[in-house]
């Protein structure tokens, strides 16, 4: 087994050309392992060091979160709390506190489960995420990234850098609860989340809603 510490992005991206597979926070990857599930990869390249991949920034096309952004992060990240609630009410319900601390959006998201708190907010404020390899980069739908429990249609080449989120719009506020058997560590029974946006004269004029299970 070989262990790599990436400082670039275009480093990441060789080394999975050539079959490692990147780890941040390894929450997911290490429970999975640890349950027979899945075997650790023969080759990993960490790519939680790299400025590139980390950060929430504002321009005219929105707000980019970067993929190793951890949950502790985001829950308390000004933007994301003021404008993007739903993502920080959900970080704040992912695991333990030391899980929080280390696992990241970007996993979170690759991971692909039915239950995961994240997915149900990124959902219903319309993000995107955007992927690069060594051939190129591309940007999709999360319904386009999701392939069901546990898969993506992400090649294995290539790696996620980030999630982009539309401006944030007057009189629009969103929230995520969920349902669960007990506090700490628990996958919920089921989450929901909600975007809704007033019209002018206090009608609402936009709303989504979408369920983690």
């Amino acid at each position: 087994m070989s262990f790599t510490i990436a400082t670039t992005v275009d480093e990441v991206l060789v080394a999975l050309g050539a079959g490692a597979r990147p780890i941040a926070g390894g929450t997911d990857l290490v429970v999975g392992a640890r349950h027979g599930k899945a075997a650790l990869p023969a080759d990993l390249v960490a790519i939680d060091r790299i400025d590139e991949l980390g950060g929430v920034e504002l321009d005219s096309a929105g707000v980019r979160v970067g993929a190793v952004m951890s949950h502790a992060e985001l829950m308390s990240d000004p933007v994301i709390v003021g404008s993007y609630t739903a993502i920080a009410d959900a970080s704040a319900l992912v695991g333990s506190p030391s899980t929080r601390h280390v696992g990241t959006l970007g996993g979170n998201v690759m991971n692909g489960s039915p239950a995961m708190d994240t997915g149900a907010p990124l959902k219903v404020l319309g993000a995107t995420a955007e992927l690069r390899s060594v051939t190129g980069g591309r940007t999709m739908s999360l319904d386009e990234l999701w392939a069901g429990p546990g898969r993506t249609t992400a090649d294995p080449a290539e790696l996620l850098v980030a999630l982009h989120l539309p401006p944030a719009q007057d009189r629009c506020g969103s929230a995520y609860v969920r349902l669960e058997y007990r506090r700490a560590m628990e996958i919920a029974v089921v989450g929901a989340a909600a975007a809704v946006t007033l019209a002018a004269d206090g009608t609402i004029a936009s709303a989504a809603v979408a369920l983690a299970a």
